[in-house]
C-alpha cells in the first residue's frame, strides 16, 4: 500500500510517513477524499479531534484544509513519533496538538474544548469504536452542539448503537471501509410545547 498523502489544501500532494509495523489501519486516499468532500467548507476554522491518530493523516488533512485546531491522540510511541515527523514534513505544526495517551483516559477527563468534529478509527475487530461512542455518550460535551462524530470501521463491525445523546445520521460504504456519522439528538425541550 502506498504511503498516505495530503490530498487538498495548503499541504496538498505531500506524502506522509507510515507507522512501522501492522498495528495501525491507515485510511485510504479514496476514503479520506470522500470524507473531506462530505465535510466540505465546514472544516475551515473548525476544531478537530483524532482519537486514534496513527499516522496523523486525517488530522493533518483537516489542518491542511484550514481547521484552526487539531488534537491527535495515540497510545503508540511509534505513532506519536510518526505524527510529529509528518507535522514537520507538511509544516502544519501551527494549530496542532499531539498527545501520547490512551483515548479512553482522555475522554474521561472534563472537556477542555468542544470539538466540531471527532474522528474515531481504532484498531479493527476489538469493539473499540463502540467503547469510544459509549465514552462520548457519557461525556457528551466533548462535541460542540452542532458537531459531528465520524467513525471509520470495517462494514462487518457495524451494529446499531442505542445512545442517549447521539443518533446515527448517515452511513457511507467505500469497499472494505464504512464511515458512520453521528450528531446530537434533537433536544426534547425544543419539541415540547408550553402549556
Amino acid at each position: 500500500m502506498a504511503p498516505p498523502r495530503i490530498i487538498g489544501g495548503k499541504a496538498g500532494g505531500i506524502r506522509l510517513r507510515s507507522v512501522p509495523g501492522s498495528g495501525t489501519r491507515p485510511i485510504t486516499d479514496r476514503v479520506k477524499e470522500a470524507l473531506f468532500n462530505i465535510l466540505g467548507p465546514d472544516i475551515e476554522g473548525a476544531t478537530f479531534l483524532d482519537l486514534f491518530a496513527g499516522t496523523g493523516s486525517v488530522g493533518l488533512e483537516a489542518l491542511s484544509r484550514g481547521a484552526s485546531y487539531v488534537c491527535m491522540i495515540d497510545t503508540s510511541r511509534q505513532a506519536i513519533s510518526t505524527i510529529k515527523e509528518n507535522l514537520r514534513l507538511t509544516r502544519l505544526e501551527q494549530g496542532a496538538e499531539v498527545l501520547h495517551m490512551d483515548a479512553f483516559a482522555f475522554l474521561r477527563r472534563p472537556p477542555t474544548c468542544a470539538f466540531d468534529f471527532i474522528f474515531v478509527a481504532p484498531p479493527q475487530y476489538k469493539g473499540l469504536w463502540e467503547k469510544a461512542l459509549a465514552a462520548l455518550d457519557t461525556n457528551p460535551t466533548w462535541l460542540s452542539p452542532s458537531g459531528t462524530i465520524i467513525v471509520q470501521i470495517d462494514p462487518n463491525e457495524y451494529k446499531l448503537l442505542l445512545l442517549q445523546n447521539f443518533t446515527e445520521e448517515d452511513r457511507r460504504h467505500y469497499g472494505s471501509t464504512q464511515l458512520i456519522f453521528y450528531r446530537f439528538k434533537l433536544s426534547q425541550d425544543t419539541t415540547a410545547t408550553s402549556s
